[in-house]
């Protein structure tokens, strides 16, 4: 649907750009609500802040050997209702100087107020969505490497978090680990990690990847909950529903521009799953223990 620009002689404004263009700047931004740490697969229809998007886990049948006379016995496939609350409503609002202009454009975030503008957007929900992973993940016991061993130390504490999540039969493909800026500035002088093209694939910068190692990918980035340094898991263990919705745009009362906004609404969960977690009489799940899909762990650092 377009809308035309309140100036005369303009052209139409295209919400559909205008959501493409920002979402191309934003979603590299991201860290615990990208693809990499949390899935995506539940977004839908987000249209007001107070909605729930509903997941559905399957619980897995029971496997039954197969013997004669006594054949076979079906089972009804049965699912448990999660619920995803959309709590989060931040705005974007931009002022456009040369409306048909920059519509020509497709897009006006290549400024440097407005970048910053979305870098805080993109900061605020992730750092939402780390709170919402770590504070449901296992707690390992603290690490604490002596001065002379630091990145080995590091560097083994993650391998130990993998051994976790090997014993809980957490899948191997797309595993992640995040740490602090801090774990990171040493962690990449363990020569796994510094010549990581050598095992692996090397690293880029998108999402705060530092490298993709031995079946799981390490990234870093600031926004790590309090009292947390490291967390490993797999996406398929927490999801973030996220949209931008009602791109708006019309003539600023105070300025001799357009504005043109938006609103992000987004929530986010860690999810629960048969035989690794506890499901209640009332078909939901025991959400105050820690999942066992996500592992986190605190460092403490030498004097």
């Amino acid at each position: 649907m377009a809308f035309p620009y309140q100036h005369a002689g303009t052209l139409t404004f295209v919400p559909e750009a205008w959501a493409s263009s920002l979402l191309t700047q934003f979603d590299p931004l991201l860290v615990w609500s990208s693809r990499l740490v949390s899935n995506r697969d539940y977004e839908g229809e987000i249209r007001n802040k107070g909605d729930v998007v509903h997941v559905n886990s399957l619980i897995r049948p029971t496997v039954s050997e197969y013997s004669l006379p006594e054949g076979m016995t079906a089972q009804r496939p049965e699912t448990v209702d999660q619920k995803i609350p959309i709590g989060q409503a931040d705005y974007l609002q931009l002022l456009i100087e040369d409306a048909e202009r920059v519509q020509l454009a497709t897009g006006d975030f290549n400024s440097p107020i407005n970048k910053q503008m979305i870098r805080a957007l993109a900061a605020k929900a992730d750092t939402f969505m780390g709170d919402v992973i770590a504070s449901s993940a296992t707690f390992l016991p603290n690490i604490a490497p002596s001065v002379g061993n630091i990145p080995a130390s590091l560097y083994g504490a993650i391998l130990d978090m993998m051994l976790e999540l090997d014993e809980t039969d957490v899948p191997e493909a797309s595993r992640y680990v995040v740490v602090s800026p801090r774990v990171k500035r040493f962690l990449i002088e363990h020569p796994s990690i510094a010549n990581a093209a050598a095992y692996g694939e090397g690293g880029v910068t998108a999402n705060g990847v530092v490298a993709r190692l031995a079946g799981f990918t390490v990234v870093s980035t600031t926004a790590m909950p309090t009292g947390v340094d490291i967390v490993a898991g797999h996406p398929d263990f927490a999801t973030f529903a996220s949209q931008f919705n009602e791109f708006r745009e019309g003539q600023s009362e105070k300025f001799r521009a357009d504005y043109v906004d938006t609103l992000h609404l987004y929530g986010g969960k860690v999810l629960r799953y048969p035989g690794m977690d506890t499901k209640k009489a009332d078909n939901t799940w025991e959400e105050t223990k820690p999942t066992k899909g996500i592992v986190k762990a605190a460092v403490t650092w030498p004097s």
